[in-house]
Parts: C-alpha cells; sequence; structure tokens
C-alpha cells in the first residue's frame, strides 16, 4: 500500500515526464516552423506576378502640366529669353502680375546656384524665383495677387 508522499511524488514524476514529452514536441515544431516559414516566403516571392501600371490620381502634383502659380513681389522685373542674367530681354512684369510656372530650372553661377522659372501665358519666359512667391494653385495665387497690388 502506498502513502500519500508516495501518491505525491509518483504524480510529480508523472507530471514531469509529460512536461518533456510536450517539450520536446514544441522543440521539433519549433525547429521546423523557421524552415517552413522560409519556404513559404521563398515560394510566394518568385510566382510571377504581372506589375500593375502606378497611375497616380488626378489631383496628384505629377499629373499637372504646372508647377504652381507665382505672384511677382519685386517691384518690378525683366521677363527673360533664357534663365541667365546677360539673356535678351522680353519685356517686364510688374508687382502683383499673376504668372503660370511650368518649369524650375537651377543654374550655377560663380556667386552660387540662382533658381529661375519658365513661365506660361500672356508673357512666356524665365524669371529669377527670388523675384515672386509661388502657391500652389491659381485662386490662392490671385488673392495673393490682389493684396500685393
Amino acid at each position: 500500500m502506498m502513502t500519500k508522499i508516495g501518491k505525491k511524488g509518483i504524480f510529480g514524476i508523472d507530471m514531469i515526464i509529460q512536461l518533456k514529452r510536450r517539450l520536446s514536441q514544441l522543440s521539433v515544431f519549433s525547429c521546423l516552423f523557421p524552415v517552413l516559414f522560409c519556404l513559404l516566403t521563398f515560394f510566394s516571392c518568385t510566382r510571377n506576378r504581372e506589375e500593375a501600371p502606378v497611375i497616380p490620381p488626378l489631383t496628384s502634383p505629377l499629373t499637372r502640366d504646372y508647377i504652381g502659380y507665382g505672384v511677382i513681389t519685386a517691384s518690378f522685373t525683366h521677363i527673360n529669353e533664357d534663365p541667365a542674367e546677360n539673356s535678351a530681354s522680353l519685356g517686364y512684369l510688374r508687382r502683383g502680375t499673376l504668372v503660370k510656372i511650368i518649369r524650375r530650372q537651377v543654374i550655377r553661377t560663380p556667386g552660387g546656384f540662382v533658381s529661375w522659372v519658365l513661365t506660361d501665358g500672356e508673357q512666356q519666359g524665365w524669371l529669377r524665383e527670388d523675384v515672386m512667391d509661388i502657391y500652389n494653385n491659381e485662386s490662392q495665387a490671385r488673392t495673393a495677387s490682389e493684396l500685393n497690388k
């Protein structure tokens, strides 16, 4: 006949044996899991998938044919044929004039870099960017133009 202490000891040994079995099963699974994960990742990446073309939304700046709108802040400025100080003058623009900007170009000069913008509209030509404020849309530029006149 077994005593109470004997039953507890046998129960404890049984629990240890069950725990060891579970741990050995877990260790096999824990070794196989990374291998299975790597295989699944490899095969999912090597499938030939057709890539869909990236089409920007209509409101994206990438779909616009212009950079923004500028409002002349200097009293007046010459609009040039090329993006250079010594370029032929095509005319001049006064403070508050609204221009549509279709291109930006940075030119290296002996004194550093100068940013020029190509305008579109009644007078197409190049202006130094530092003679204007640039806005994202025409309504913002029109409001600023009214305030600058």
